[in-house]
C-alpha cells in the first residue's frame, strides 16, 4: 500500500475515534508523535492520557472498513483530503487555536490558501438583507476576493450566489459530509461551487447535519478569512458565533447595521457597539482589508434606490407605512389610516410593481 494510503488511513481512523475532537488529536500526537504510533500503543499507555474506556476500544480495534470507505470518496473527481502538515493545507486555518486535523475537499484546493471574507447572516433574512449580501458578494468577488460562508439558507445562499454572478470564487464550508448536502435544496448550488470554488469539511463522508456540528464549523468560516462580514442577524444565532470566533482568531469583524425594529438587526447593532467595522460601502471593507484586491468603479451600497412608478395618494400611504424592516399588516393598517380589505389589495400591488416584498413570516418590508 502507498505510504501517503497508509498515512492517511491512521489520520481518518484517528478522527473517527469515539470523543476525538482537534484538541485530544493534538495532544495525542504530542505524546505519540503520528497517528500510527497512537494504534500501537498499550491499552495502559492510552488509559493514562485520560482517554474513556470507549475510545480506548476503538483504538485498539479500528473500523479498518469505515476508513476504507471514507478512503473511496477520493475516487470522484476534484475529491481531497488534506492533513495538517500538508503544504496544500490553508496557513490561515492553521494559526487558529484548534485547527482542524485534516479538510475533506471537493473542488480547487488552492483556492484554500487566497484572500477571503466570510459572510454569514441570518438563515431568515429579510429581502433587502439578502439583497445587500448578494450585491456585496458580487462586487467583492469581482474585485478578486474569495467570499466564503456556510451553505445555509439566507444570507449564505445569497452570499454564495452573488459570488458566482460576480463572476469570482466562493467557499462553503459544510457541517455535514461532503456526501450530504444540507439543506438539500442547495444541492444544485453546491454543485456550482464545486465548479467555481470548493466545499470543504472537517467531518468525513456520511456524516448527517448534526446541530452541535454547525456551530463547531463556524471556526473554520473564520479561521479561513481575514475577516467576517455579518449582514443581519439575531442576538442569538451561528452568525454571532461565529463573530466571536473572529474576534478570538485576531479577525476583522464587519457588520452592517439595520433599523432597530428589526429582530433580525440586532445581532449586527450589537457587534457594531462591541467594535465591529460599520458597513455602508464595499470602501469600508477595502480601508480595514485593502491591498490584496482592486475595488471596482462602481460598489454596492446598503440602501438601494430605484425608480418608482408614480402612485396616488392613498398607494404612497400605505408605501410609506410599510418599513425597511418586516412590518405585520395591522401595523400598516395602524399607520395608514386604510382599512384592512384596502391595505391588503394595495400591499398585493405594491409587492407586484416590486417595490415591497413580503417574508416567510407574512409580514411585508420596503425594497428600495
Amino acid at each position: 500500500m502507498p505510504e501517503r494510503t497508509e498515512t492517511l488511513r491512521h489520520w481518518l481512523a484517528l478522527i473517527r475515534a469515539p470523543q476525538i475532537g482537534p484538541a485530544t488529536f493534538f495532544s495525542l500526537l504530542q505524546q505519540f508523535t503520528e497517528p500510527e504510533a497512537v494504534f500501537k500503543a498499550s491499552r495502559s499507555a492510552l488509559e493514562k492520557h485520560g482517554l474513556r474506556s470507549d475510545t480506548v476500544a476503538y483504538l485498539n480495534e479500528p473500523d479498518w472498513h469505515q476508513v476504507d470507505a471514507d478512503l473511496s470518496w477520493l475516487d470522484q473527481p476534484g475529491a481531497q483530503i488534506i492533513l495538517l502538515n500538508d503544504s496544500s493545507y490553508p496557513p490561515l486555518l492553521k494559526t487558529i487555536p484548534d485547527p482542524p486535523p485534516l479538510l475533506f475537499v471537493l473542488g480547487d484546493v488552492a483556492i484554500l490558501k487566497q484572500k477571503q471574507l466570510a459572510m454569514v447572516g441570518s438563515r431568515h433574512p429579510t429581502p433587502g438583507g439578502r439583497e445587500t449580501a448578494h450585491d456585496f458578494a458580487k462586487y467583492l468577488a469581482a474585485s478578486g476576493i474569495v467570499i466564503t460562508s456556510g451553505l445555509a439558507l439566507g444570507i449564505d445562499g445569497a452570499s454564495h450566489e452573488g459570488a458566482l454572478a460576480g463572476g469570482g470564487l466562493t467557499i462553503a464550508v459544510a457541517g455535514t459530509g461532503l456526501d450530504r448536502v444540507y439543506p438539500a435544496r442547495h444541492r444544485e448550488l453546491a454543485h456550482r461551487i464545486g465548479e467555481n470554488g470548493a466545499l470543504v469539511s472537517e467531518f468525513p463522508p456520511g456524516t448527517p447535519p448534526v446541530a452541535s456540528n454547525f456551530p463547531r464549523r463556524n471556526r473554520i468560516l473564520s479561521g479561513l478569512s481575514m475577516g467576517v462580514l455579518v449582514v443581519e442577524a439575531a442576538l442569538r444565532s451561528g452568525s454571532i458565533i461565529t463573530a466571536r470566533a473572529a474576534i478570538e482568531q485576531g479577525r476583522e469583524v464587519f457588520a452592517v447595521p439595520g433599523s432597530i425594529h428589526n429582530p433580525q438587526a440586532r445581532g449586527c447593532n450589537s457587534l457594531i457597539r462591541q467594535g465591529a467595522k460599520l458597513v455602508e460601502t464595499a470602501a469600508d471593507i477595502f480601508e480595514e482589508l485593502g491591498g490584496f484586491a482592486t475595488p471596482l468603479r462602481e460598489e454596492p451600497k446598503v440602501d438601494h434606490v430605484v425608480s418608482a412608478p408614480e402612485l396616488d395618494s392613498e398607494y404612497k400611504r400605505v408605501l410609506e407605512s410599510v418599513g425597511h424592516e418586516p412590518t405585520a399588516v395591522d401595523t400598516v393598517v395602524q399607520r395608514s389610516g386604510l382599512t384592512t380589505d384596502a391595505v391588503c389589495s394595495m400591499l398585493l400591488v405594491l409587492e407586484l410593481q416590486g417595490l415591497i416584498a413580503s417574508t416567510s413570516s407574512g409580514h411585508y418590508c420596503q425594497t428600495c
